[in-house]
Order: C-alpha cells, then sequence, then structure tokens
C-alpha cells in the first residue's frame, strides 16, 4: 500500500478529505500553530521520511524546509527530488480567487501521482542526443529537412548573454516528438550552415524567447528566419502575469519532465564549491559537452513539446492570435533591430559627469558634516553614514528632533524614503541635503559607474527591451540599463545620450494618448470635441468643467488651480483613483489643501461634462466584476480573478486594474504599431535612422540631418494610422524634440560644455 504524508506549516483546519481520496498521515512543521512566520529553530517536525512514498508540501514553509526551493507556485503539483509533491496552500484562495485553478489542477496531478496513473519521465539516450562531428550533423540535418512536419524548435547555447560579448557554444534542435539532438558548434561548417537555412526557409522556427536566439544566430552565421514561433510569447497570451514565462516553469508546469535541470543545476554547485570561482563568474563554456548534451537537447524537446500545446490552444481565439502574430512577433523583429542599434553615448560625457558627480557627492557630504546636529551625533557615535537607515532615523527624530511623518517601513519603524526627506527637507537643511547626496549617489553608482564599462567598442550599448514583462503590455527594459528608469530631475545621463556627428536625437511623446483612447472607446463627443478644439488639453478640460469666464489660452494664467484639478481628475479617472487619491495628488502638486470633499465635487463636474465617459467607466467595471477579465481593444486580455476575492480591497483594486489595462495597454500598442511599421519603412527604404528605445511614450531615435523631416512625417503617419481608434479630424497628437542630445541640451546648460 502507497504511504502518504502531508505536511504543513503548523496544523490547520483544512479538511484534505476533500481533495484526496487515498490515506494519509498528518504532521506540522512546527507545533506552535501560533507561530506566523516559521524560523528554523521553530521547526519541531518529527517524521521518517524515508517511510513514506509520497510527501505531499502544504505552502513555503514546508517546500522550503524539504526541499530547499524557493518558489512553490513553480513547482504546484509537481514531483521534487523523487518523492516531495508540492501543493499550495489552499487558504489563500479565499483571498486570491486566481490561485483555485491552479490548485485543483495541483489536487489532481498530485492524485495521479500518488495512485501511479501519472509517472514523471527522464531524460534518457533514447531522447538526447549530442552530435560532435560533421558527418553526423549533415545527415541529421537531411532528417531534419525531409521530416514531413512544418516547423522545427530550436534553442542556443552561449558563453553570454549579448552576442557581440561572447561566442555560441552549441545549438539545439527537435524536429519530431521527443526527439532531440545538442551540437558542438565546432562542427558546423559551410555544408552544415547551408543545410539549416534550407530548413529554416522551409519551416516554421520555433523558439521560446526569439529575440535573444534570432540576434546569437543572425549575428554569428548570418543566418535569416522568414518564418518564426515563440512559445514564451505565446504563454504570454495565456497568463500575462510577469515571472511566469520561463522555459523552466512551463516545462515542469505543462510537460512530464519535470525539474528536468536540477541535476545540471547540482553539477553547476558542485563545480563552483570545487572551483572556489564566484556564482556569478560561472559560464556555460564550463560545463563538458557530454554533461551539458542532454540538458540542452531538452530545451529543444520541451519547446517542440509546449509549442504543440499552445498553438492548438491559441488558435481558438482570434484576438489572442492577432496580437500574437501582429503585435509580438512582429514586434520582436522591431525591439531584435532596436537592440541591434544601440543607445549612442558620448564617453567623453560619461566621464565627465563621473568625475563631476562624483566631487559633487564630496563637497555635499563635506557640507553636511558641518552642520552642528550631525556633528554631535558623529561625535556620540564615532561617524555617520547617510546610507544607513538606522543612523539617519536617529540623527533626524533624535538628534535634530524632526517629527516623523507617519509613514513606515515593512518592519514597522518610521521611513526615511525620498518622499519622507522631501517633505521633511521644509523643515530643515539636513534632510535636503541627505536628499541630494542620495540623488547623486544614484545616478554615479547606478548609471554612469555601469554604463561606461558596458559600452561596445562603437560607444553604444546595447541593452533589453521585454514584449512580455508587464501586464498591460508596456515594454519594459533589462539587462545593462534599464531605459524606462532613467533620472529624470537630474539630465546628466540623458545628456551623455548623445548623437554623432551629422545625426540628432528625434525624440516622439504621444500627448495623452490613454485619455485619447478613452474618448474614443466611450464614444464621449464631448472628450472627443476636447482634442478638436486643438488648444491646450488640461486648460480647456477645466475650462469646460468649470466653465470658466475666459479664453483657453488664459486658464493657466488665471486659473491654474482649477487646471490643476482637471488634470489629477482626469488622470485619475483613467488609473481608477477615488476623491481621497485625487484630493492628496492635487494638494501635493499644487502645495495647497486641496479636501476631499473638493474633490467630490470635482469630479461629479466632470463626468457632467462628460457623460458618456462615465456611462462607459461603469459599464466596463460591471463587465470586469461579472467576468474576471476584460479584452482591450487589439484583443489582448487582461485576466482579472482577485475581483472575486472575499477581501473588497483586493476586489477593487483588481476592477480598477482591469480599467486602467483598458487606456494603458491601447495607448502603448499604437506607438508600438506605429514603431514597428517606422522601422519596416526604414528598412525598406534603406534610410540610415536608427530607432534605439522606446520609452514609456516615447519613441527615441539616433537620425542623419538630411533624414529628420521624412523620418519624422512617417513616423507621425504610422503613429496616427487609423486602427480603428481614432477621432475623425484629430488624430493622436505626436510631439516631437529634436537636438543633440536626450536632455535638449540641458546638460550643456547645466555644466556649460
Amino acid at each position: 500500500m502507497t504511504k502518504v504524508a502531508i505536511i504543513e506549516k503548523t496544523m490547520s483546519s483544512t479538511n484534505y478529505d476533500k481533495y484526496f481520496d487515498f490515506e494519509y498521515d498528518r504532521f506540522a512543521l512546527c507545533s506552535d500553530s501560533g507561530k506566523q512566520k516559521i524560523l528554523k529553530r521553530d521547526v519541531d517536525i518529527e517524521i521518517e521520511t524515508d517511510s513514506y512514498d509520497w510527501l505531499i508540501l502544504v505552502g513555503s514553509e514546508p517546500f522550503k524546509n524539504f526541499t530547499r526551493k524557493t518558489s512553490i507556485t513553480e513547482y504546484n503539483g509537481k514531483i521534487v527530488d523523487d518523492k516531495f509533491l508540492a501543493l499550495i496552500n489552499p487558504a489563500m484562495i479565499k483571498f486570491k480567487p486566481e490561485a483555485k485553478k491552479s490548485f485543483e489542477e495541483a489536487v489532481e496531478s498530485i492524485t495521479g501521482y500518488v495512485s501511479g496513473e501519472l509517472t514523471q519521465k527522464s531524460l534518457g539516450d533514447d531522447k538526447c542526443f549530442g552530435i560532435e562531428d560533421t558527418a553526423t550533423l549533415h545527415r541529421y540535418l537531411k532528417d531534419a529537412l525531409e521530416y514531413p512536419l512544418d516547423y522545427i524548435a530550436l534553442d542556443s547555447e552561449t558563453s553570454s548573454l549579448y552576442p557581440r560579448n561572447g561566442y555560441m557554444l552549441g545549438f539545439s534542435m527537435s524536429y519530431k516528438k521527443e526527439h532531440g539532438v545538442y551540437v558542438d558548434c565546432e562542427c558546423i561548417d559551410d555544408t552544415a550552415e547551408q543545410l539549416m537555412q534550407e530548413i529554416f526557409n522551409k519551416k516554421r522556427v520555433v523558439f521560446h524567447n526569439s529575440k535573444f536566439d534570432l540576434q546569437w544566430f543572425e549575428y554569428h552565421f548570418n543566418f535569416e528566419f522568414p518564418q518564426f514561433e515563440d512559445t514564451m510569447l505565446m504563454h504570454y497570451m495565456f497568463d500575462e502575469n510577469p515571472g511566469t514565462h520561463g522555459l523552466k516553469t512551463l516545462a515542469i508546469k505543462h510537460t512530464d519532465y519535470g525539474d528536468y535541470e536540477a541535476e545540471l543545476d547540482n553539477w553547476k554547485a558542485a563545480y563552483i564549491k570545487r572551483t572556489g570561482i564566484l556564482k556569478g563568474d560561472f559560464s556555460y563554456d564550463l560545463i563538458p559537452f557530454e554533461v551539458m548534451k542532454s540538458y540542452a537537447a531538452m530545451d529543444a524537446i520541451v519547446t517542440f513539446l509546449l509549442f504543440q500545446k499552445f498553438e492548438a490552444a491559441i488558435l481558438r481565439n482570434e484576438k489572442l492570435y492577432w496580437v500574437y502574430k501582429e503585435l509580438l512577433v512582429e514586434g520582436v523583429r522591431f525591439l531584435k533591430d532596436v537592440e541591434s542599434n544601440g543607445v549612442p553615448f558620448d564617453r567623453t560625457r560619461l566621464e565627465f559627469g563621473q568625475k563631476r558627480m562624483g566631487e559633487d557627492i564630496q563637497k555635499a557630504v563635506d557640507a553636511l558634516q558641518e552642520f552642528p546636529e550631525v556633528k554631535a551625533f558623529v561625535a556620540a557615535k564615532g561617524g555617520f553614514n547617510p546610507n544607513s537607515t538606522l543612523q539617519l532615523r536617529s540623527l533626524l527624530f533624535d538628534y535634530i528632533g524632526l517629527a516623523p511623518t507617519g509613514k513606515k517601513t515593512g518592519t514597522g519603524a518610521d521611513s526615511t524614503d525620498a518622499e519622507v526627506l522631501g517633505i521633511l527637507a521644509e523643515q530643515h537643511e539636513v534632510p535636503k541635503h541627505i536628499l541630494e547626496i542620495r540623488q547623486k549617489v544614484k545616478i554615479k553608482n547606478t548609471y554612469l559607474d555601469k554604463i561606461i564599462p558596458n559600452l561596445d567598442i562603437d560607444d553604444r550599448l546595447r541593452t533589453n527591451f521585454n514584449l512580455h514583462g508587464t501586464t498591460s503590455g508596456r515594454l519594459s527594459s533589462s539587462g545593462k540599463l534599464n531605459m524606462q528608469q532613467l533620472p529624470r530631475d537630474n539630465p546628466t545621463v540623458k545628456g551623455c545620450i548623445k548623437a554623432k556627428a551629422g545625426h540628432k536625437i528625434v525624440a516622439m511623446d504621444l500627448t495623452t494618448a490613454e485619455v485619447y483612447c478613452a474618448a474614443v472607446l466611450a464614444k464621449d463627443r464631448g472628450l472627443q470635441n476636447v482634442f478638436k478644439s486643438g488648444g491646450n488639453f488640461h486648460s480647456t478640460i477645466a475650462k469646460q468643467v468649470f466653465r470658466l469666464p475666459c479664453e483657453v489660452e488664459q486658464v493657466a494664467e488665471l486659473y491654474g488651480d482649477k487646471r490643476q484639478q482637471a488634470k489629477a481628475v482626469t488622470f485619475g479617472i483613467m488609473y481608477g483613483a477615488g476623491p481621497k487619491k485625487i484630493s492628496e495628488q492635487v494638494t501635493k502638486d499644487s502645495g495647497s489643501v486641496f479636501t476631499m470633499q473638493e474633490a467630490q465635487y470635482v469630479i461629479k463636474d466632470y463626468f457632467e461634462a462628460f457623460p458618456k465617459l462615465r456611462e462607459w467607466l461603469n459599464n466596463m467595471q460591471k463587465f470586469i466584476q461579472a467576468n474576471g477579465f476584460i479584452y482591450s481593444h487589439f484583443g489582448r486580455k487582461r485576466r482579472l480573478p482577485n475581483v472575486f476575492s472575499s477581501d473588497k480591497g483586493i476586489a477593487a483594486h483588481e476592477v480598477r486594474s482591469g480599467v486602467n489595462a483598458l487606456v494603458q495597454s491601447v495607448s502603448s500598442d499604437i506607438n508600438l504599431l506605429g514603431a514597428i511599421d517606422t522601422q519596416k519603412y526604414i528598412r525598406k527604404t534603406g534610410m540610415k535612422a536608427k530607432i534605439f528605445a522606446l520609452v514609456h511614450d516615447s519613441i527615441l531615435a539616433e537620425v542623419p540631418e538630411d533624414e529628420i523631416e521624412l523620418y519624422s512625417k512617417k513616423l507621425k503617419e504610422f503613429i496616427q494610422k487609423d486602427r480603428g481608434l481614432s477621432i475623425p479630424d484629430a488624430p493622436v497628437g505626436c510631439d516631437f524634440d529634436v537636438a543633440d542630445d536626450y536632455s535638449l541640451g540641458k546638460f550643456s546648460k547645466l555644466y556649460g560644455i
């Protein structure tokens, strides 16, 4: 008889008989049921794990304790280390209904493993092969070329994350189910390259994270891929939550192979321990071919299996399929070019900024030391580190005697973050100095110090732009430089992004695009007419909402407070903010108190002016509450299962997120589609303009001076193309800035160079 144990954090009231029809013993990791957080010292479970065939680990604490792995959601319902079965805590379903489906699937899977109906497949020589000689490779490629399926799975193994920083070690391929090879790049000759290109021309090439692999195959071999698919982006269509799209995660969830890389991870850990190298210095070129082949081949096998499963599902949903093909696949082609173009930096400016910022930091630190309160602190404590939150808290609240703002950290201590320091700076000079030091240190350490060593030989920095990093569809950035988080208030970093001689930086910004989209989607003629009027948007809104007795051009001067209120309400409504949040925002922006009651009146007046907008928002909210999802204009699906949460705060936040996603995703898609079409035009015509970044609602390019007029004309044309979301005679607004650098001259103004 199969022996099963269920292990919880502490003994709960959960009736597992509701879920499992087999016999089991029940244990608790900690016998003290009052413990909220289980520390190592609290673990007092007494169990002989060897006496059980299966041990079901319920919740993250038992999972971490027995498996030494961190993410139970990744392994939910799956086998870990041969006999452990992971199960998320059923208690979380009450607050997060999104977990219900995953829990039910895990219960079904666990039942299958315990009964023997399910088994975990293992790697073997009957599935995974290695090729190290040219003749064998030729035979394999010919077989792949002639195999009747119209697709193959392909994956690359590389020595680096960036093509210019390393070399290809090998590639893995799978052209039929549960059969894959790993090929050493050393055995690729001209004939092999020719055969590979024939395969790529004839078949759809399936990648997992295609942008990465395409860059490597194109940069090192000049291969072309007329047709490709991407299982990572397919999965993004089914689950838009970031962090869920890794090949390993999907293999565990959607195949019978579990964590097939576990043994390779153990090999890497043993190698690091044996050699004493730093974990960050480990690279895949250190792994012997015989060790690597099975796991690399499995990458292709799993990608093949995922494609079979995902393609069938995505073809059943026309909306998702359109987004996948027209936005994501085409987006990969576009971003591959963008990343290859690279961000143009001026090395001289970077080095100047680095040196100057270091000097400014030292001056600010020296000035700080002159305050009597700081001197007293140093005398008592033996020194002061402005980066120490404990020391800073003591200095501000004990030695200077400033009153805490009420904002707390996660541990319940008084906060000293940037927002708090900004408030306290109005009362004393010390927090002002601390804030200045922190800002300058961040600019130097996070940006200037890291950009310089990451520049390629052409002084361009090549970083990543991600299509799958946000729930709304907005691009995210990662890697060598996060282009979405450049400092706004200091022009130093932006000023180092500088066009080469004979070129200019052309920055195009969408203007009030999210409100524009809302006006179209809501079919609110009044709000659409604001755009048709062509004046300052927020001034026009203020004049209309508050019935101001002046011309639109006079609003900012005569009724600046009303304009600010109208602006806050406009954006607040788009982001689902209520009177409380809007009152706080206006108070912060204007410097004068704007009460919640006043905010309520303004919101009332706003919706009276634009009743169709209110009707549309109400309808969208009701749809989300009833269905737990929403589709954008272009077909993106935003899943919102937590609207069914018993926690009213969670449910309300989910509704707001859904409404916000409608306008945010559409505006970002307008930008992306316009940029894609522009890049196609650049390629087709042979223009020299280089789009090098998409930052929020901006498209940045380095453009030869003689192409600026044509480039700007075509980009505007493609951005304003009618994609079923336009106001007649009033296309979405595009603002263009043309300058030598991305700071638009502020760098030179600040430093005099």
